[in-house]
């Protein structure tokens, strides 16, 4: 195989890949077709399984009854405004006040919401007699809470009437310039038995996919669960509607999410406690993924409270890492991690120096470039020596005719006289190729890029460019390295290699604009530098004529 033919092959792959890449994403998560309202879908609260049960009768579970709305508490922070309903508790909505919406960029980005076209709330409750769960009416003291100037947190207490000596207090506490949130119930057991209640808290989510999301560049939406010993597994919608879904479901670590492109939303367990994972289909389209937690057994007088952060927001890497272990694991960067969470912690570092992620990718590039500047400029010496002797490989051509054995027996005896490998031009491409991938998952993934200005009309390095500039552009730049390159001696070849430029830069049209921003200051960079050694050993053909 000579190096037009690996070079064609390498192209080949890379577009299938992009492409499969693409298909998978979209078809692992085919949204369902919803028919009910919200306010008519059936629930009922989780029970914990005999492997998480501690006493010898399981705790009963509420009957279902009409999903109903009650009355709407707004709680607005530096960070975020919230919506919770006095109807089990349960926090509807949720805006991030520092991003932006995807579509309109005048409104705060919407993560958690609960309408008739989109459902994805938060959830929690008791489990055992008398107890309050997601079905369950609260009250509180105001409708509007708001954390103000120089207040660290902000809590919010709901309460529920005392039932059969049970008292039973939700808090939610918001703390300042922060996506955390702590929930807790506060439990004082006033009756004369011992009291040994459960604690769940789950997500529950229609399979819509964000707002802005491309099929041809889709990404995951859906629950997630990690633990020490299964790691981080996804699970995907079409899974649960099969009843296949594989999850773990006892640990005593672990972490349950619902993830999309750019943010999520988790509830946290604090590590060391017995718990079970459960995932579930409520309702036409909507799923719902939890954790059962064990409370401490409570004596009669005395009160206990049990506590679970809840993150929602963005998939920032640095405060993800420190929220909880794996919890990082949830920006994709698919099976090339190895490579791309360097290139992004070398990316936001530039950034931090440049303050544009625009100029921090071209400096990246330039970087890249010096890394391997040793063996592209091998390369191109090769591929500047191979353009030498093409008069030599015509005339062998038109000597042998179609006898390819002996046309290809003379073309490596040729090669071997001349010192050249002539797969040796192709080595800049195999080796830029796993980056190139690397750095689509981390533009594509990175919510730090998102909506990031560059310059001009680039206003966002994660979205297309607008006017399809810097795709063009490249596209150019890929016809002049074709004409650096050597001339294949097969017509066929020689006709792809010239459509082949701009064919492949058609891809780019629907890539982010950060990614078309590497590859084009990639493509000038090996430009200058194949220019420079092509000349010189042009220059030098003379002489060694001559010799």
């Amino acid at each position: 195989m000579d190096a037009q033919r690996l070079f064609l092959l390498m192209v080949f792959c890379l577009s299938v890949f992009l492409l499969v890449d693409a298909w998978q994403r979209e078809h692992s998560q085919t949204p369902a077709t919803r028919n009910e309202h919200p306010g008519k879908t059936q629930q009922v609260a989780p029970t914990p399984s005999e492997k998480l049960t501690a006493v010898q009768q399981a705790p009963t579970t509420p009957q279902a009854t009409a999903f109903e709305a009650g009355q709407k508490i707004s709680v607005r922070t530096d960070y975020l405004l919230a919506e919770i309903d006095t109807a089990g508790g349960d926090l509807r909505k949720l805006e991030l006040l520092k991003h932006r919406d995807t579509l309109d960029k005048k409104k705060n980005f919407m993560l958690l919401q609960y309408e008739p076209e989109h459902i994805y709330i938060a959830q929690s409750g008791l489990i055992g007699p008398e107890l309050p769960t997601h079905r369950t009416q609260f009250s509180a003291d105001s409708t509007r809470y708001e954390l103000k100037p120089g207040t660290e947190f902000l809590e919010v207490r709901l309460i529920t009437p005392a039932v059969a000596g049970i008292k039973v207090t939700k808090v939610y506490t918001f703390h300042k310039s922060s996506y955390l949130i702590d929930v807790s119930y506060e439990i004082t057991n006033n009756s004369a038995k011992p009291l040994q209640p459960y604690a769940y808290f789950q997500f529950l989510r229609d399979s819509k996919p964000p707002e802005g999301e491309t099929k041809l560049v889709p990404t995951y939406t859906g629950p997630a669960i990690y633990t020490e010993q299964d790691k981080f597994e996804k699970i995907e919608f079409a899974s649960i509607d099969k009843g296949k879904a594989k999850y773990p479901q006892n640990a005593d670590n672990g972490w349950i999410a619902m993830l999309q492109h750019y943010y999520l939303a988790a509830w946290l367990p604090k590590d060391k406690t017995p718990r079970e994972y459960y995932v579930k289909k409520p309702g036409e389209d909507l799923y719902s993924v939890g954790v059962i937690l064990p409370v401490m057994k409570i004596e009669p007088g005395k009160t206990v409270t049990i506590t679970v952060p809840f993150y929602a927001g963005p998939q920032e890497q640095d405060s993800l890492s420190k929220l909880a272990p794996g919890l990082g694991l949830t920006v994709d960067y698919g099976w090339l991690t190895v490579i791309a969470v360097p290139l992004f912690w070398v990316l936001s570092w530039l950034n931090k120096w440049t303050q544009n992620w625009g100029v921090a990718i071209i400096l990246l590039t330039v970087l890249i470039k010096a890394l391997f500047y040793p063996l592209s400029a091998a390369s191109y010496r090769s591929m500047a020596k191979m353009r030498v002797l093409a008069p030599k490989m015509q005339k062998m051509k038109e000597l042998y005719g179609n006898d390819r054995q002996k046309l290809h027996q003379a073309m490596m005896e040729l090669y071997k006289t001349e010192k050249i490998n002539p797969l040796g031009g192709c080595l800049p491409i195999a080796v830029q190729i796993p980056v190139f991938i690397a750095l689509y998952w981390v533009l594509l993934a990175s919510v730090e890029l998102r909506h990031a200005p560059f310059a001009l009309w680039i206003t966002d390095l994660s979205a297309p460019d607008p006017y399809y500039v810097l795709p063009v552009i490249m596209g150019i730049t890929m016809v002049i390295q074709s004409r650096l390159s050597p001339v294949p001696p097969d017509p066929i070849q020689a006709r792809v290699m010239k459509i082949m430029p701009i064919a492949f830069s058609v891809f780019f049209f629907f890539f982010p604009a950060g990614l078309v921003l590497y590859w084009l200051i990639n493509n000038i960079l090996s430009i200058a530098q194949q220019w420079q050694i092509t000349r010189a050993i042009e220059q030098a053909k003379p002489a060694h004529g001559k010799r």
